[in-house]
């Protein structure tokens, strides 16, 4: 059974961490310093299982009362198996409800085309971030179809 958990502040995050050390630290190189950006504390944090184990994470944060998704990452092993569509639904589902009519990403390239999927406009040119090449990208509204 696929499990969503929602929890604020910097507590409770030993899975999500170990996420996001295996998806940004491990496979993409990302510095420690650069990943774990002192901003949890103030995120709202989403964590997927199935049947109990951790697959994906992603986070909240509202910066000037505009809404960010981030830190979004499914383990390696668990990725072409609809977490990644699953987790972001919530995200813009849980950013509309909070009062986010427009969403924002900061979108690796290369995850252009996923975001494209859900609604989201690129809206940067491209820029270097954590020596990655990433764009921003924005989209409006609530999302239809299934979000658990």
């Amino acid at each position: 059974m696929i499990v969503a958990e929602w929890f604020t502040g910097d507590t409770q995050l030993a899975d999500v961490h170990a996420i996001r050390r295996a998806v940004f630290m491990e496979e993409q190189g990302v510095s420690e310093a650069e990943e774990m950006d002192g901003t949890d504390a103030e995120a709202i944090h989403l964590l997927i299982r199935d049947d109990g184990v951790p697959v994906g994470t992603g986070r909240i944060i509202i910066i000037d009362n505009k809404f960010y998704s981030g830190r979004i990452a499914v383990l390696k092993d668990c990725r072409n198996k609809g977490y990644g569509d699953f987790l972001c639904r919530l995200l813009i589902r849980r950013c509309f409800e909070l009062g986010g009519e427009t969403q924002y990403i900061h979108s690796q390239t290369h995850a252009v085309g996923f975001y494209e999927k859900l609604g989201f406009t690129v809206t940067s040119e491209e820029y270097m971030e954590a020596d990655i090449p990433h764009v921003n990208m924005e989209r409006h509204g609530d999302i239809t179809g299934r979000c658990g």
